[in-house]
């Protein structure tokens, strides 16, 4: 076992026992002796069991207490603490992942969480509970030093994740079209209006997911390492005209330079499908820096730029650059909030499909009570084209905003898969009337992450 992974061990191995004993005097008789306990001094006798680490005598007691729910949470934490300690770290998960539905804020319980997911070699889970746990101003200095140690080692050591999920997706405008019946257009230098017919207008309808996305990461040597991401989604409906399927796959290195501060620069290739044709194809680079700041915030930074060619036509085709630059912070123990402003440059063959947009984006998400994860997440960006489209007297100008809400049991499998509800809307409000949209989605999601 690593090094590091033994300190952590060793600084976790002390429970406090904070319930004094006042048992009443046995009471013997005929050789046998009885003594009265209330709950809460088995509770401590318990404790104590457990801190001199006679698990087997501390069991039989947990399992009276299960009658007095007022404990639940202890008895969990404890059942959590024996199953760890005697190698049962299925077990420990399940108790320990208990005591954070009733207490997410309860650090300790998620500090023995991140330490029986890493010994499972699940490190990305582990790494999620280790960065909630490190942001605790309580926690004691020695405590904080091993856990970084420990999310180095799990950098270090990760090799690859997986997630699968599938679901459906009722939505109010599938192929992202104007409500209205008619738009006005630009015809021998009069504005005159134009019937639109239910193609060109918002259709609702039911599509199915799905979404695979994966990475592995090769240690090359010290503090360099390989990456490879690949995503691809699919949204299915009725008729196929609105269908969209998605690829990518992104190669390149990343260098750790210290223990906070990481850089990826990777070469991606993505391909998108609409309505069963080609939509684009493009390929790049892109780089991206992580920072952690202190114990409770990270800043991240990102450069995309492309190179798409279009199945559509040739106006659509030309260089696409994204950067945006991201703040995390972790509050409350269990919730991070983030923070991102991006610009983004579509520079095409026609001035009416190059674009500028800028904008800002604002999240908060993390763990709630009953063991459910929760998320809010809200954008808003202004984007402007180069020139107007033949129809048309003016380039178009848009304001966008969108929202998503989420909410997912991660502790509750139903064949390995855990479910969620997520919420999306999106508004576009721009000068020309044909771009005018709004759509409301909501998606029911099975999801597995290996």
């Amino acid at each position: 076992m690593h090094r590091y992974l033994r300190l952590l061990l060793g600084c976790l191995i002390v429970l406090a026992a904070s319930v004094p004993s006042a048992a009443q005097a046995p009471s013997c008789a005929d050789g046998v002796c009885r003594v009265r306990l209330t709950a809460a001094e088995l509770l401590h006798a318990a404790e104590q069991l457990v801190v001199e680490r006679r698990f087997d005598e501390a069991q039989p007691i947990l399992a009276a207490l299960s009658v007095r729910p007022e404990f639940a949470m202890e008895r969990q934490f404890l059942e959590g603490y024996i199953a760890a300690e005697t190698g049962d770290y299925p077990s420990a998960v399940k108790r320990f992942r208990a005591v954070l539905a009733d207490r997410p804020q309860m650090t300790r319980a998620r500090l023995e969480l991140a330490r029986a997911l890493m010994i499972q070699g699940k490190d990305k889970a582990a790494d999620y509970h280790f960065r909630l746990a490190q942001q605790d101003r309580d926690v004691p200095a020695d405590i904080v030093r091993t856990i970084y140690a420990a999310r180095s080692v799990i950098r270090d050591r990760k090799t690859w994740d997986l997630s699968v999920d599938i679901g459906f997706a009722p939505d109010t405008n599938i192929n992202n079209a104007t409500s209205n019946r008619s738009v006005d257009v630009l015809l021998g230098g009069t504005s005159l209006p134009l019937s639109l017919d239910s193609n060109a207008r918002r259709t609702t309808g039911i599509g199915q997911t799905a979404r695979v996305a994966g990475s592995v990461r090769l240690r090359l040597v010290d503090g360099l390492a390989a990456v490879i991401d690949a995503d691809g989604s699919a949204l299915n409906y009725d008729g196929g005209n609105a269908d969209d399927i998605s690829s990518l796959l992104a190669a390149g290195p990343e260098w750790a330079f210290d223990n906070d501060s990481r850089v990826t620069v990777q070469g991606v290739f993505a391909n998108r499908w609409y309505g069963g044709a080609l939509a684009t194809r493009s390929y790049g680079l892109r780089a991206t820096m992580v920072r952690d700041a202190g114990a409770t915030a990270r800043i991240q930074a990102l450069a995309d730029v492309r190179r798409v060619e279009s199945g559509i036509g040739p106006g659509y085709e030309g260089t696409q650059f994204l950067g945006s630059l991201t703040w995390e912070q972790v509050i409350r123990r269990s919730v991070v909030a983030s923070i991102t402003g991006f610009a983004r440059r579509e520079s095409l063959r026609s001035d009416a499909f190059s674009s500028t947009e800028f904008g800002l984006a604002a999240g908060l998400g993390g763990e709630l009570p009953f063991g459910v994860n929760a998320g809010l997440s809200l954008t808003a960006s202004r984007a402007a084209y180069d020139g107007p489209l033949a129809i048309f007297a003016d380039a178009r100008r848009d304001w966008r905003l969108s929202g998503r809400a989420y909410a997912g049991a991660r502790n509750f499998r139903i064949g390995g898969f855990s479910p969620s509800l997520t919420y999306q809307y999106a508004n576009t409000r721009s000068n020309l009337d044909l771009y005018d949209t709004s759509r409301h989605r909501i998606e029911f999601q099975l999801a597995r992450y290996f």
